[in-house]
């Protein structure tokens, strides 16, 4: 059975003339199959309608196809020197395996095609992962970085209590070691009677000799501080006390205060600061109020 030309059989499957015999040259006149992948590849280019630019005669090496030979006469000039001529059976099963050898190029294509959608999909979903990963990495990072931050701050914060808290008592210690410098030296409270209290708004204790006292101050927000305090210490521990605690910032500027007793009512002086609680009559407890004291 004689056999269509590779140019014949791809106009016989539909293709353009111009864009098979494009195809032919392109490929080097390498058969109907290479010529086929050149179509199919190239279907959907805007450009694959348009001839070459050099003659279709001799490029890349291809030997001239018969219609070529033939010359203007066309194919049947020559059709009785070299080529039979074909039956119309014979023409339409050639037809027809060129046209399932197209099936199978586009089944292959549409495979290759799918395989090539599912990579993409698996790479868009792997970069998905990356980036979501990537983004929780981040989040626990920032997480992290917070926590230090709230643990670094609440040891600072309690340093500086800590610091405040050591001020006060070198403050006290100070103030104690300034205006109470001989009471280690005084006789033991068991074996002398203690002094009479001078104030007058005070009864005269009982013979019981007390070591404390609880002193409660009222400030002027009507808050209320309470301490106990040694029954041989200054009066100037209360008000140093008194100072540290009403509110404001330790170290800071203070305004003075004036300590007062409630009833009858009392205003301590400064020489009143170095005298001990005890023999101000403040022994075993009193209620002192806190006045804003005018600058002199």
């Amino acid at each position: 059975m004689a056999e269509l030309t590779a140019l014949e059989s791809l106009i016989e499957m539909g293709f353009p003339r111009g864009r098979a015999e494009k195809a032919l040259a392109l490929t080097g006149n390498q058969g109907i199959e290479a010529a086929m992948d050149w179509l199919m590849e190239h279907e959907d280019d805007p450009d694959a309608d348009e001839p070459l630019a050099a003659p279709l005669g001799h490029t890349l090496g291809r030997e001239p196809t018969s219609s070529e030979q033939a010359g203007p006469e066309g194919p049947e000039s020559s059709a009785g020197e070299g080529k039979p001529i074909l039956s119309e059976e014979e023409r339409q099963e050639q037809t027809k395996r060129m046209l399932e050898l197209v099936a199978q190029k586009q089944r292959e294509r549409e495979e290759r095609e799918e395989r090539e959608a599912l990579e993409r999909e698996r790479q868009r979903r792997r970069q998905g992962q990356e980036l979501s990963a990537a983004r929780q990495r981040l989040q626990e990072d920032e997480m992290r970085r917070a926590a230090e931050e709230r643990r670094r701050e609440k040891a600072e914060e309690l340093a500086a209590r800590q610091r405040v808290r050591e001020k006060i008592e070198r403050d006290k210690a100070e103030r104690a070691k300034k205006y109470g410098g001989g009471v280690g030296s005084q006789p033991s409270p068991t074996t002398e009677p203690g002094p009479v209290p001078s104030s007058p708004s005070q009864e005269p204790p009982t013979k019981r000799e007390y070591d404390q006292c609880r002193i409660q101050v009222r400030l002027p927000d009507g808050t209320s501080l309470t301490q106990t305090f040694r029954a041989r210490e200054q009066l100037a521990a209360v008000r140093l006390y008194v100072e540290l605690h009403r509110g404001e910032e330790p170290g800071g500027d203070q305004d003075p205060v004036q300590l007062l007793t409630g009833f009858p009512r009392r205003a301590f002086s400064e020489a009143d600061m170095e005298r001990p609680l005890q023999e101000l009559g403040l022994v075993p407890s009193a209620v002192l109020i806190v006045a804003k004291k005018c600058p002199s």
